[in-house]
């Protein structure tokens, strides 16, 4: 499989609207950072899409992607929803509806913000999606996926695991019983928002915590605010084998 992060920064964005700070000024690549999404491309060749927030469109178009089998929706805070009217263009190429997976808490709040996508008499064009609400493994483009319950203050978030890897954003907890099954994952996608304590994400530290007692052979930090520093300062003080991913990057699971 090989995961391609195509945001990696919070719902600000890197750079952030008139900030002038050390991060935002910088000209290395790798401090620019869309908002937090990533596509996974399985083995038999399809294409799984976790979130689909307000940069899709660009997203989309940057990486030249046709086709999409699956999106994966963490949860409904509008960086992580807010481009689901852009899946119209894919309704048109594989003449379908999209299939969208999703806790019970996001499908309330996509089906009231997006309420015109689903009243009985449509206005012809709106985007097609299917919303599966999910709470246990399930079967999606050719995969099993289980999903991880965690939380993200008082809003539960789910993560997902598809066979070695795992994607995990917006959480500052998850519980014992949740991490059990995120035992023996091979590579393991979490947020970590800045170095400072948050109140609905995991901070540097946190995420380190959770990394080293999952132990899994890589860890990709995404959901990066400008708070975090520069990439390469804070890229020389992880340990080995973990990684601020950056917009674009490839890793091959």
């Amino acid at each position: 499989m090989r995961l391609t992060f195509l945001g990696t920064g919070t719902s600000q964005g890197v750079p952030v609207i008139a900030c002038h700070c050390g991060v935002c000024s910088s000209t290395d690549i790798r401090d620019r950072r869309l908002r937090t999404s990533a596509l996974l491309c399985t083995d038999n060749g399809k294409h799984i899409q976790f979130d689909i927030g307000p940069d899709f469109r660009q997203q989309m178009l940057h990486h030249r992607v046709e086709w999409l089998d699956a999106i994966l929706v963490t949860h409904a805070h509008r960086d992580h929803v807010a481009g689901l009217d852009e899946i119209r263009s894919f309704n048109y190429v594989q003449n379908r509806k999209m299939d969208v997976y999703m806790n019970a808490e996001a499908e309330f709040a996509v089906r009231r913000d997006y309420h015109y996508i689903f009243e009985p008499h449509q206005y012809p064009g709106l985007p097609e999606a299917t919303l599966h609400v999910v709470d246990g493994p399930f079967e999606a483009a050719g995969e099993t996926i289980v999903p991880i319950k965690v939380m993200h203050k008082d809003l539960p978030v789910l993560g997902f695991r598809i066979g070695p890897m795992a994607y995990i954003t917006d959480a500052n907890h998850i519980d014992e019983s949740e991490m059990e099954k995120l035992a023996g994952v091979k590579v393991l996608v979490i947020n970590a928002l800045r170095q400072t304590k948050h109140f609905s994400h995991y901070c540097l530290p946190e995420a380190l915590e959770v990394i080293a007692q999952l132990k899994p052979e890589r860890a990709y930090l995404t959901h990066i605010s400008h708070e975090m520093g520069l990439h390469a300062e804070v890229q020389d003080t992880l340990p080995e084998g973990v990684f601020l991913a950056y917009d674009n990057q490839e890793v091959e699971i």
